[in-house]
């Protein structure tokens, strides 16, 4: 498979700026992969494809305000500072991207806040974009964390032009996000409802949690025609006993298990023993799924809409196989369902 197996023409009015009114309400592709039949429905429908004992599996990781806007020392320029990953807790060291990156060097000093009163200063240059800042900050590390959320907006992704409203931070999160350290949402999970939950408890469904915290690299193009060459970010990764003892018993019960979303999904096939058996993980993965590659655990999946040439199409190619996937997607295209983050969803069974 080449990076040209992906590419198609995705009208510019499909990405979803918005979320859909109610989470449960977006629209919901349904594919059977044995038979090719795609069918179309809301994605509160979904509950009639799952049976009692069927185990949901969920990536409960919460996105934190990661994008901030400070100004220059002397010059005053607007910068904006997109937080990755906290690299040192006790010295406030930071893995950032800046932009303008050009202007932003070694010793520079950021300033944030109308008051100023949290101060950055560049102490390493890591990539073209890429900055280690450490914060200079008198407070506790709790009051430090809660000055950043403070300062910090959603991390909406940038093809959405708009400004940040306050219902994102609430839409831009799934209900049962827990654990904070996502720079991005784990989106097919944006469509769930309490009541939706709620109803899937009632008949008997099971729900596994898993933790892995999404990076930026989610949304790195493939800049290689030849797949086994591009390289994944590392993100952090936990599954803990629980989670495996739902997943395996459920799997021995032949009953279905479904990765909802592709987080999900390369965090199960992280974690798979030489017998099929999910194991607990705790570190990090970078694990590359496209096709033709073997599952281990899912045996059905929920997701969003995908761009061209993204690692997320190829992993559900590899699910759901290619021609399938192409036909699928123009159906998509035909009958205008969203695309992207805030887009419409897919079950694949």
């Amino acid at each position: 498979m080449k990076l040209s197996n992906f590419n198609f023409e995705l009208p510019k009015e499909l990405l979803a700026e918005y979320p859909a009114e109610n989470r449960d309400e977006s629209k919901l592709m349904v594919i059977h992969r044995e038979t090719g039949k795609i069918e179309h429905k809301l994605f509160k429908d979904m509950i009639d494809y799952f049976d009692e004992g069927d185990v949901m599996v969920l990536n409960n990781t919460k996105v934190f305000p990661a994008r901030m806007f400070g100004n220059k020392e002397k010059t005053g320029a607007r910068i904006e500072v997109f937080l990755l990953r906290e690299l040192n807790e006790e010295q406030r060291l930071w893995d950032v991207l800046v932009d303008p990156a050009r202007k932003i060097r070694i010793g520079n000093k950021l300033y944030f806040g109308e008051d100023e009163s949290l101060v950055a200063e560049v102490i390493d240059n890591t990539t073209s974009r890429g900055r280690t800042l450490r914060f200079l900050y008198d407070g506790s590390y709790t009051d430090f964390r809660r000055k950043l959320r403070e300062l910090g907006e959603t991390p909406l992704p940038k093809y959405i032009k708009r400004d940040v409203t306050p219902e994102d931070e609430e839409r831009y999160q799934t209900i049962y996000a827990k654990h904070e350290g996502a720079v991005a949402a784990p989106t097919a999970g944006l469509h769930f409802s309490k009541h939706l939950l709620k109803r899937l408890e009632i008949k008997g469904i099971d729900f596994a949690e898993v933790t892995l915290h999404i990076g930026l690299g989610t949304f790195n193009p493939v800049e290689v025609e030849d797949l086994s060459k591009h390289k994944m970010d590392s993100e952090e990764l936990i599954i803990d006993e629980r989670a495996t003892e739902i997943v395996n018993n459920a799997k021995a019960q032949k009953r279905k298990v479904c990765a909802v979303g592709t987080t999900v999904m390369r965090g199960l096939e992280s974690a798979v023993s030489s017998d099929h058996q999910l194991n607990t993980f705790e570190g990090w993965t970078n694990k590359f799924i496209f096709p033709p590659y073997e599952f281990s655990i899912a045996d059905a999946m929920i997701t969003n809409f995908h761009l061209p040439k993204s690692t997320l199409l190829m992993m559900i190619s590899a699910f759901m196989g290619h021609d399938l996937m192409k036909k699928a997607y123009k159906q998509a295209i035909l009958e205008q369902y969203k695309f992207y983050s805030y887009g419409d969803a897919m079950l694949i069974i």
